[in-house]
């Protein structure tokens, strides 16, 4: 701010930041001379509100240079269309932005529902307002781009500077793309009657329809703690028979495995102790021959 104050201070012009209010006023002193510098410095504090840098705004005090600010937050009702929109007029990394700058020779920042633009000539004002504001009614500012670009060298051509120009330039046609219509589903066709459909009865009609509403609440309590009960019989004889149907669905395989194994280790357990018994048998029958020998070798 002290730069700003700086530089309007030269111009003789008064100004005040209040930070309270949060209002920023510019107003001419008895030593103004000049009297359209009260609607420069009113320009520069719009493009100051509008997050333009110091350095850039403060050229707008000078004569030679002119302001633009494009309105774009009420073109476009869908806010994603608008958010992709004014992401189109910026680029890929500004890329698009930076070739309108050079194209127009204007200074030009896009800052939320604004776009400001700074330049030198009333003509590339215009011409950047223009692409702004069609890139919003879905035009791609590149078909901009390229005819400003051939304008701009045949300009520098002093044979056709006074000529008609249409010749040269690009005429893009509108392809209007078809999209899938998602499909409605057809509703059947109901006869025309011109009496209204019948009232939906009250709570109160329903209770003198079955005879509840002449009850006493005693009753009423009694009548309600039946119908809990009955419930949840239901439920509880549902659940059982679903629990039934699961014992049936469950297949015999996994206890015939279960047996097979069973056997299995019996099995392994017999073929052990059969072992120990023949070797034991083997011993026996060895200590019999012997013995037998013996004999025999006796009586010769």
């Amino acid at each position: 701010w002290p730069v700003v104050t700086k530089a309007l201070d030269a111009k003789k012009i008064a100004c005040e930041l209040n930070l309270i209010e949060g209002s920023m006023t510019v107003r001419t002193t008895s030593k103004t001379s000049d009297p359209y510098i009260i609607l420069k410095a009113r320009d520069l504090l719009k493009l100051l509100a509008r997050s333009i840098p110091v350095t850039q705004a403060l050229k707008i005090l000078n004569d030679e240079w002119v302001c633009d600010i494009v309105k774009i937050g009420g073109l476009v009702r869908n806010k994603e269309r608008f958010v992709k929109r004014r992401q189109r007029l910026l680029g890929q990394d500004g890329s698009t932005l930076k070739a309108l700058e050079l194209v127009t020779g204007c200074y030009i920042l896009v800052q939320g529902n604004t776009v400001s633009i700074m330049g030198q000539s009333y003509q590339g004002l215009k011409q950047a307002r223009t692409v702004v504001i069609d890139c919003m009614n879905n035009i791609h500012p590149i078909y901009h781009i390229k005819r400003l670009m051939i304008m701009k060298e045949l300009a520098k051509d002093e044979k056709l500077k006074n000529e008609d120009w249409t010749r040269f330039l690009p005429q893009f046609a509108k392809k209007n793309v078809p999209r899938k219509k998602p499909k409605q589903k057809s509703k059947p066709n109901k006869t025309y009657t011109p009496f209204p459909p019948a009232q939906t009865p009250r709570k109160v009609d329903l209770q003198l329809d079955t005879g509840e509403y002449f009850a006493t609440e005693e009753q009423r309590k009694a009548k309600q703690l039946a119908e809990k009960k009955a419930q949840a019989k239901q439920t509880s004889l549902q659940k059982r028979k679903e629990r039934e149907e699961q014992e049936e669905v469950v297949p015999k395989s996994s206890k015939r495995k279960k047996s097979i194994s069973q056997n299995s280790n019996s099995e392994s357990v017999d073929v052990e102790s059969f072992k120990k018994s023949m070797k034991k048998r083997g011993a026996s029958t060895a200590s019999e021959t012997r013995m037998s020998d013996f004999v025999q070798n006796s009586k010769k």
